[in-house]
């Protein structure tokens, strides 16, 4: 191991977000990963043995040969990433984080506590200071921090350059990769040539989570925005790629113009700091008229933009556009690594 480097481990590394990780982190500048968690018939296999891949390839050879360790803090490196299922997340999470850990989750389950940051480190950096207020609360050492759910992020990352202009009222309907249900996820007989209009809980999470993210921080909690958020989810057969339709009312109509320059000045601290997994431009808008799509676009940036485009005039609210983002990369683990990423430079790792 580079001693320049942090080690770190993956809570739940065989499922699909695991795997996801493990590709995720493979030669990464800052983290080492040199432990992998996972449930009991797992452990004390090699991960080559404990997992059937399914991504592209073969499992990386850096890790193949790693033993998996059970879900709990002993023998764990200080940072860890959860990518565990959330019927058995809650507990294992708060284990670590009690033992001192600092838990970087893409589970659903501590989202919306009032004292744990759902971050995006471009929009709402400053919500890692709840942190204090969560180990002072819990009576924990460690800490956990959230990513939003993957359609959530696609959402609010094309809207965060909005904000100024006062978001009043937004109607978002998604396409939702078959990728986003896991494996073994949707039957193929349920999803070939369909469209499934319901996803169990993310409507839900598409409207919280966005009121959550998008407010603001007010020392011991967050003001949600104050916007009605109203989402409409459907699975369909595409591997990769969450794509949503939005319209979206505003207290004061700008221009398109305005909203393009808005869309194309935007950036954070990931950008102003040059965070390792941080895209230059966080949001990219497309010109084309039929774009963006999820073949031909969702990859670019290493998965982690979001892609905008047919801004247009609304005949119900203001304005309607479309977004596409990564769901497992920007969505899930590297939305992940960007927050751990974000919180050693802003000194919350120390």
């Amino acid at each position: 191991m580079n001693n320049d480097r942090i080690p770190v481990g993956i809570l739940g590394a065989t499922g699909m977000v695991g795997q996801e990780f493990v590709s995720f982190l493979r030669d990464h500048p800052w983290f080492d990963l040199t432990w992998l968690g996972a449930s009991d018939r797992s452990a004390g296999k090699p991960y080559r043995e404990a997992t059937n891949w399914r991504l592209g390839g073969e499992a990386p050879a850096y890790v193949r040969d790693i033993i998996v360790s059970d879900s709990k803090p002993a023998g764990a490196p200080r940072l860890v990433f959860s990518a565990m299922d959330a019927s058995v997340a809650t507990e294992i999470e708060r284990a670590f984080a009690s033992a001192g850990h600092t838990v970087v989750s893409n589970s659903r389950n501590h989202r919306m506590d009032a004292d744990v940051p759902l971050l995006v480190p471009e929009i709402n950096a400053d919500h890692l200071n709840l942190l204090a207020q969560q180990r002072k609360t819990r009576g924990w050492s460690g800490q956990i921090v959230t990513n939003p759910n993957c359609s959530t992020i696609v959402l609010v990352m094309a809207l965060a350059a909005l904000k100024p202009f006062g978001i009043r009222r937004v109607i978002v309907s998604t396409m939702q990769a078959i990728s986003g249900a896991g494996y073994p996820g949707v039957a193929s007989m349920d999803i070939n040539a369909n469209v499934i209009p319901f996803i169990g809980g993310e409507e839900e999470k598409m409207e919280q989570e966005t009121q959550k993210i998008l407010g603001d921080l007010n020392g011991s909690g967050v003001d949600p925005l104050a916007a009605n958020v109203s989402a409409h989810c459907n699975r369909v057969p595409v591997v990769n790629g969450h794509t949503i339709t939005v319209s979206v009312e505003f207290e004061k109509k700008p221009s398109q113009n305005e909203i393009l320059g808005a869309w194309r000045r935007w950036h954070g601290l990931p950008q102003q700091k040059g965070l390792p997994s941080a895209p230059p431009c966080p949001v990219i808008y497309m010109h084309e008229k039929d774009r963006p799509q999820p073949r031909r676009d969702v990859e670019r940036e290493n998965g982690m933009a979001v892609f905008v485009g047919r801004l247009r005039d609304c005949p119900v609210l203001d304005y309607k556009f479309i977004a596409l983002g990564h769901n497992t990369v920007r969505g899930a683990a590297g939305a992940a690594v960007l927050n751990a990423e974000l919180m050693q430079s802003e000194g919350w790792l120390s």
